[in-house]
């Protein structure tokens, strides 16, 4: 319950989905939490409360990850409030419109790898010199990317999100050798379709269905993924039990 206590996550779109079971789950496991958002105000002030409801402290943050002025601030602002960060989720993500390379305007493939790359590498760029100076009185610090599983495959119609994520992951298993002799971990964690706004409006897209639980009896486990799936495998990756896990990725799929 309690093998966090002490440390503070940063989590980025934390106001719903992933990003909010993610900061839930962190917060049960003892840590304080500092939620990043990029428009809903209500639902990140939902996600603060609920936080705080676990005895944990919280406060909400605004920006978009891709502004990257934005991020500076937050991130003072973050280290200011809670006197550091140890660990560092990178999950705000976007996704791309599913068309093929030849379709795909230069706008829309900047805007994605701004989102999914850039962004994360700079929130780590920022965040690294708090985390490592915590790292040296308690001899651990986190960094946590949001990929995806379609960088196992790289299907056609998606080129800037499969670029997107393939960097990211290329970031933490560069961070991951970097930042190891400063007792910092860096681990990946890539889910297959999971039960967010995001997943029900890629399976309305690409497979046609109203409802993300149709797809249920064909996943593995007789279920499609949630957001707590993917919370338990970053709260693991976090934890005590993975002191000696380092650059290394769950596919978190079921197995599919």
């Amino acid at each position: 319950m309690n093998g966090l206590a002490g440390r503070v996550a940063l989590v980025t779109g934390a106001s719903r989905g992933i990003g909010r079971a993610i900061a839930l789950r962190l917060a049960a496991d003892g840590a304080d939490v500092a939620v990043n958002y990029r428009r809903d105000a209500d639902a990140a002030a939902e996600t603060v409360t609920a936080v705080e409801a676990a005895g944990r402290r919280a406060r909400a943050y605004a920006a978009s990850v891709d502004d990257a002025q934005a991020v500076a601030a937050m991130v003072d602002a973050v280290i200011a409030d809670f006197s550091g960060v140890d660990i560092l989720v990178n999950n705000a993500g976007i996704a791309s419109r599913g068309r093929a390379v030849a379709d795909t305007d230069a706008a829309e493939l900047e805007r994605v790898i701004r989102t999914h790359a850039l962004a994360p590498h700079q929130l780590s760029r920022l965040v690294l010199p708090s985390m490592r100076a915590r790292a040296r009185d308690t001899g651990r610090g986190d960094i946590v990317m949001i990929s995806s599983v379609a960088t196992l495959r790289h299907a056609a119609n998606g080129a800037p999100y499969n670029m997107g994520k393939a960097a990211l992951e290329a970031l933490a298993l560069t961070l991951a050798k970097e930042e190891r002799r400063h007792g910092i971990r860096t681990n990946i964690v890539a889910p297959g379709l999971t039960v967010t706004d995001m997943g029900e409006r890629l399976a309305k897209a690409t497979m046609g269905v109203g409802d993300i639980a149709e797809l249920d009896a064909r996943s593995p486990f007789g279920r499609v993924s949630t957001p707590e799936d993917v919370a338990a495998a970053v709260a693991y990756l976090v934890s005590a039990d993975a002191a000696y896990v380092n650059g290394q990725k769950i596919n978190l799929d079921g197995g599919g």
